[in-house]
Formats: structure tokens, C-alpha cells, sequence
């Protein structure tokens, strides 16, 4: 089982036990627009998405992983998407699950973790990460990781009655 230890939180595989926690998360309306979701997620289809959910990321071209606490508590998700090998590339997406646990370090430490396992293990040559142009936290957070913003995408995301950019940042391994 994959884990990767921090000094503060562990990213780790998802569980059958994780069940309740992605179901929250997946069916919390104030994060579709991080997400992408459109509709809620019933629990038998998340259920049958943990039992696959240890699937090699060459097969299934994604990664999820679960941010915890040193003591256990689930803090949020961190994903690799849209992986691809022959490119040595992936997008990278975090959320943290609760406000209480936002600008703690929490994310920037996650973040660290899973480049350093794309890099290092995965041997990719670059991360990308779509921010919504209004997402000042997350902004910040991956510039401060050394990722770059590499572009702007217009009206991207229709959000609430109203057209959102995006930005396009990138992190190379040199």
C-alpha cells in the first residue's frame, strides 16, 4: 500500500473505511467547482470506486490519495489526473476537507510529498495544476512550490452565473 510520511501528514491509499469521508467530499456543493462535479455521487458508486481504487496508475491514469494527520484524522484528498507516461506528465489536484484546517501548511506539505513521489518514483518530467483565476489561496500555494503559471484560459469554467478564468501552472523537473 502506497504512503508517503511527512513530518506532519501522511498521504496514503484510500480504504474501504474512507467510504463516508469521500462520500462528504464528493457531494459537498461548495467544492463542484474545484471538481468538475455536476451531480452527487451516490455511495454504492464511490463504494465500488474504493474497491477499484488500488489499480496501478499506468492502468487507470489517475492516483487519490488521502491526507492525514500523524494521528490518523483525514485532513483531504490529493489527486494525480489525466497521467500520462509516455509524456512523463500528470495534473496534480488538493483539496483540504475543512476551513479549520486551511493555511496550516497542510496542503503545502501534501503538495511537496506527491512531487516529490511524481518525480522521484514516477520519474515525470512535469506536474500541471488548473486554478480558478479567483482561488487566491491556491494561487499562492503553487507558486510558492516553484510551480509557474504557463497560461490563462478565458471564461473557462461557468460558475455560479457567471464565466471564471482559469490559469495553467506548471512545475518542470530539471
Amino acid at each position: 500500500m502506497l504512503k508517503l510520511r511527512g513530518n506532519h501528514i501522511i498521504l496514503r491509499a484510500l480504504e474501504p473505511e474512507d467510504l463516508d469521508f469521500l462520500y462528504d467530499l464528493e457531494n459537498a456543493h461548495e467544492v463542484w467547482e474545484v471538481s468538475g462535479t455536476t451531480t452527487p455521487y451516490a455511495r454504492h458508486v464511490l463504494k465500488l470506486y474504493l474497491e477499484n481504487a488500488h489499480r496501478d496508475i499506468y492502468d487507470v491514469k489517475q492516483l487519490r490519495l488521502c491526507i492525514t494527520s500523524v494521528m490518523g484524522e483525514r485532513l483531504g484528498l490529493i489527486d494525480l489526473f489525466d497521467f500520462d507516461p509516455k509524456h512523463r506528465r500528470a495534473g496534480l489536484g488538493i483539496l483540504i476537507a475543512e476551513e479549520k484546517h486551511r493555511n496550516k501548511g497542510i496542503g503545502k506539505e501534501a503538495v511537496e510529498l506527491l512531487c516529490n513521489y511524481a518525480f522521484d518514483t514516477l520519474d515525470l518530467h512535469q506536474l500541471f495544476a488548473n486554478v480558478g483565476a479567483d482561488n487566491k489561496r491556491s494561487i499562492h500555494l503553487f507558486k510558492k512550490l516553484g510551480f509557474v503559471q504557463a497560461g490563462l484560459k478565458e471564461d473557462w469554467n461557468y460558475i455560479n452565473g457567471r464565466y471564471q478564468d482559469e490559469l495553467l501552472f506548471q512545475k518542470i523537473n530539471k
